[in-house]
C-alpha cells in the first residue's frame, strides 16, 4: 500500500508540476520556439493559391511560388493570371528587398520609407512578406498564458522600422505555432488581423492556410499552400536578384 501511495503522489505532483513549468517560459524563449516553428527546415517551397475578397464580397483568384531558404532569404513570384504572371518579390538579408514588374523589365530596391505598401494588391505589405526572425525585430511580453494558448504583446525592438506600433500574437501553447495576429497602428487602432490554419507535413508545421484581412477596408487575402516540399537543397543563387527577373 506505501508503494502504491506513493507512486499516485508521485504521478499527482507530476501532472501538477509540468503545467506549472511550462507556465514559467519568459516571453524571450516562447519567441524563439516560435522561430524554431517558422523556420524549422533548410529550405521549403510551395505552390499558392491566392483568393481576394474585396469588401462587397466579390473575389478574384491568383496563383503564386514561394521559395524560402532558412531564416533570411525568400522569393515570391506570381504564376497567373497572365495580366499578373511574373511580378515578383525577393527579401533578402540586411533587410534588403526587391520588387520585379515585368511591365518595367527591371528590378527596383525597395525603399525602408515604403516597406509599409501592399503588395501587387494583397493585403500583405512588403514588411509582412520579410523573412526574418521575429527574436531579431520584436520584443516580446506576455499578455496571457494557459494550458491551450498563449498571447504574446510584440513591440518593434529600437531602430527597427514599422508600420506598428505592436503586433498580438496568440499561440498554440503546445507546438508554438501561430494562431492569429492583431496588428496596430501608431495610435493604438487595431488595422489589420491574420489568421492561420497549421498542418504537419513530415517533420514540419506548415501554415497551410493565411487569411489577412484589413480592418480599414474590409479587403481580405487568402493563401493556401499546396504541393509542399521540404530540404530540396536550394543554392543561395536560387534566391538572387537574377533569379528574381527570371
Amino acid at each position: 500500500m506505501k508503494k502504491i501511495a506513493f507512486s499516485l503522489m508521485g504521478f499527482f505532483f507530476f501532472v501538477w508540476v509540468w503545467p506549472q513549468r511550462a507556465y514559467t517560459q519568459n516571453a524571450e524563449e516562447i519567441l524563439r520556439k516560435v522561430d524554431q516553428v517558422l523556420y524549422a527546415s533548410k529550405d521549403e517551397q510551395s505552390h499558392l493559391k491566392i483568393i481576394l475578397t474585396d469588401k462587397n464580397g466579390r473575389q478574384s483568384e491568383r496563383q503564386a511560388v514561394i521559395k524560402q531558404k532558412g531564416n533570411t532569404m525568400r522569393l515570391f513570384r506570381f504564376t497567373a493570371p497572365a495580366a499578373d504572371a511574373g511580378i515578383s518579390f525577393l527579401s533578402l538579408p540586411k533587410n534588403v528587398m526587391y520588387l520585379y514588374l515585368p511591365a518595367f523589365g527591371r528590378e527596383r530596391r525597395i525603399a525602408s520609407h515604403v516597406r509599409n505598401q501592399k503588395f501587387a494588391g494583397t493585403d500583405f505589405s512588403y514588411d509582412d512578406m520579410e523573412a526574418k526572425l521575429l527574436e531579431v525585430k520584436y520584443d516580446p511580453v506576455i499578455l496571457k498564458q494557459d494550458e491551450n494558448k498563449i498571447i504574446l504583446k510584440l513591440i518593434p525592438k529600437p531602430g527597427v522600422q514599422s508600420e506598428y506600433s505592436k503586433t498580438e500574437l496568440t499561440l498554440d501553447a503546445h507546438y508554438f505555432y501561430p494562431v492569429s495576429v492583431d496588428y496596430f497602428d501608431r495610435t493604438g487602432r487595431k488595422i489589420k488581423h491574420t489568421d492561420y490554419i497549421f498542418k504537419k507535413i513530415g517533420n514540419y508545421w506548415n501554415a497551410f492556410k493565411i487569411t489577412m484581412k484589413d480592418l480599414r477596408t474590409g479587403h481580405q487575402t487568402q493563401l493556401v499552400s499546396t504541393d509542399v516540399k521540404y530540404d530540396q537543397g536550394l543554392s543561395d543563387s536560387d534566391f538572387s536578384v537574377r533569379a528574381l527577373t527570371r
